[in-house]
């Protein structure tokens, strides 16, 4: 088992896959191999693949997303280091309903940013939602990332290997510079982590703000991706237009943001419905 997990690291890493990514597919292909017990990767099939995945959605109750996320690493290490193509290819994804994303009010958010008890996970939620940033580019970012002479900060290396700059508000630089000047951070990362670790997880933010969202009052499941929704719903209310918003949160296709499009209230309450521009009738009398 770790001589093809140790296999499977290199040819994520040949293929330039992020770390969280690498760290995933092994934790997959690891729990597959702990579920069969005594039989090793070589010796199990296409039917092997299958009845664990039924495993995990029917008696573990794991959603469509999470399982399609070993069905992938699973696809790869048969696919790829295993060379076993029959079995790669008989490894579909089940199919997903992607609801719409869960947005905060302006209101919400200034409630939420003054909830949070520390100082370093409230300046991580400004980044997110000031900036759009997913929580990981937040928890990650370095000095050398701040282009204040520009008013941007340039995210490199991120989702799909991908870098872009987004705007660095005035508000959102004064904030990083008292939050610098505070805690003077000892390397160059603005959020230093713990055990040796060079930044914050995103893991750790992740449990400070479903408390704070509790003690803000908001009644809804808030997540660190709430907030980079609720920032590009936001822009998309101030009249920001679709492509500048997608070049903003680095995604790759167009539909991926057209769903900001459906969750933003002002736009959506502007829509006239045709029926309001339909000529007054003589009313028709119906019989009862």
């Amino acid at each position: 088992m770790e001589t093809i997990l140790s296999k499977m690291v290199t040819a994520l890493e040949v293929r330039s896959k992020r770390p969280r990514t690498v760290e995933s597919y092994v934790r997959c292909v690891r729990k597959f191999g702990d579920y069969h017990e005594g039989r090793s990767l070589e010796q199990l099939g296409a039917d092997d693949v299958e009845s664990y995945l039924v495993h995990l959605m029917r008696e573990r109750g794991l959603s469509q997303r999470t399982r399609n996320v070993y069905a992938s690493a699973l696809r790869f290490v048969y696919g790829i280091v295993l060379r076993r193509p029959e079995v790669a290819g008989s490894i579909g994804r089940a199919r997903t309903v992607k609801p719409l994303p869960t947005v905060l009010s302006h209101d919400e958010v200034a409630r939420l940013l003054e909830a949070f008890d520390s100082r370093v996970h409230r300046t991580i939620a400004l980044l997110c939602y000031g900036a759009g940033l997913r929580v990981s580019e937040a928890c990650e970012l370095r000095a050398e990332q701040v282009h204040s002479d520009r008013g941007v900060l340039r995210i490199e290396d991120s989702k799909g290997g991908k870098s872009r700059e987004v705007t660095l508000s005035a508000r959102l630089l004064e904030e990083l510079r008292s939050y610098w000047r505070m805690r003077r951070p000892p390397g160059s990362h603005f959020f230093p982590g713990q055990a040796g670790r060079p930044h914050i997880t995103h893991k750790a933010f992740q449990r400070m703000i479903g408390p704070a969202a509790k003690r803000a009052g908001i009644p809804k499941h808030v997540t660190a991706h709430t907030l980079r929704h609720s920032y590009a719903t936001h822009l998309m209310e101030a009249g920001v237009d679709l492509r500048t918003v997608q070049v903003l949160l680095g995604h790759a296709s167009i539909q991926t943001t057209a769903v900001y499009v459906h969750v933003s209230q002002q736009r959506l309450a502007k829509v006239a419905s045709p029926l309001d521009t339909l000529e007054p009738q003589t009313p028709v009398r119906v019989a009862s």
